[in-house]
């Protein structure tokens, strides 16, 4: 019978209880053709009854090889992170790739410590989700001397290779579209002012000002979420009673205005229209339909991960930057099409 050992099981464990060596158990474990089949069986079931996992740390430090790529997070929460997420593994698992997962909450410090915290597991290389790092970010990105791709972002200059699509255009042609069915007091909620957000703001701003319309902009420092959209929605209505549409930063703050409308019979949209930004499901499960910016996020994942890889094994990378582009859903909540007439 098996003694299960009351600490973590080691590769001393399993030999003892076998009785072989512990190299034998090594070479077990490396290629299981490598030792006799009897022993085989026993260090089989030794290894399944211990709960024994192998530890890679002298893989990693003989090979400089850890089979591992690390992955920085703004949020957990996020749908669009989950599935940028979905797309990465969804080539990296294929691979044989494992992926080390890290949050930082949307803060430059953190990402710092959570890029350090990743290179000190010699991953094999880093996806990234920002744009803007700080100094020291770069330094040791710089230094571990590995293949990076940052995405969501177009960043101007990429540290290495980027996968992600054009922020700014994609808020110019929906706010356009929002004027086109005419809409001319259209005022934009942002949240926590990040790169992404600053890029749909300045969107926004352009396609106002093309047409000669004043930009109205609400915003809040807190994270988005639903209830931060009904909060803007309600310090817009009495800021700017005069608005006929509300542009958000993303869907979560699209949807929370969309419930205080709903809530305050605000009808949407003969007096109010609202777009959102990522089209999320949530979008277009409600009513009416959320109209919003569909950003293609399983795609860019697994074209990050398939450029990551390509440069992991030695391979040329024709195109190391990726605009995979976007697409707008106008769903039902613009109303119809400003009718011109003759």
């Amino acid at each position: 019978m098996t003694t299960k050992p009351k600490h973590r099981p080691t590769l001393n464990d399993v030999a003892k209880q076998v009785g072989v060596t512990k190299m034998t158990v090594s070479r077990y474990l490396r290629d299981p053709s490598s030792v006799a089949e009897s022993t085989r069986e026993k260090i089989a079931l030794v290894v399944e009854e211990l709960g024994y996992v192998a530890s890679r740390a002298p893989d990693i430090l003989s090979n400089r090889n850890s089979k591992a790529i690390g992955i920085l997070l703004p949020s957990l929460s996020n749908q669009v992170f989950a599935s940028l997420l979905q797309g990465i593994e969804s080539v990296t698992k294929k691979e044989g790739y494992q992926t080390l997962i890290t949050h930082y909450g949307y803060s430059a410090e953190e990402e710092e410590e959570k890029i350090a915290s990743l290179l000190s597991y010699h991953v094999d290389g880093l996806i990234l989700t920002e744009s803007i790092h700080s100094e020291r970010s770069y330094k040791m990105i710089n230094a571990a001397a590995i293949p990076v791709v940052e995405t969501i972002d177009l960043p101007e200059h990429p540290i290495d290779m980027a996968v992600g699509l054009d922020h700014q255009q994609a808020a110019f042609d929906l706010v356009s579209k929002m004027i086109e069915y005419g809409r001319c007091n259209i005022v934009y909620f942002a949240a926590r002012l990040d790169r992404r957000t600053q890029l749909r703001c300045d969107g926004y701003i352009q396609a106002m000002e093309v047409k000669g319309l004043t930009p109205r902009i609400v915003s809040t420092e807190e994270h988005s979420s639903f209830t931060q959209g009904r909060e803007l929605m309600r310090q817009a209505l009495a800021q700017h009673p005069e608005l006929d549409a509300v542009f958000c930063t993303n869907d979560d703050l699209a949807i929370g205005a969309m419930m205080h409308c709903q809530e305050h019979n605000v009808a949407i949209p003969s007096q109010v229209a609202i777009a959102g930004y990522n089209a999320l499901d949530i979008g277009k499960a409600i009513s009416p339909t959320l109209a919003s910016v569909n950003t293609p996020r399983e795609e860019i994942g697994a074209a990050a991960a398939t450029l990551l890889l390509k440069k992991l094994a030695g391979k040329k990378v024709a195109n190391p930057i990726q605009d995979i582009g976007y697409s707008l859903y106008l769903g039902d909540s613009l109303g119809k099409p400003k009718v011109e007439s003759k």
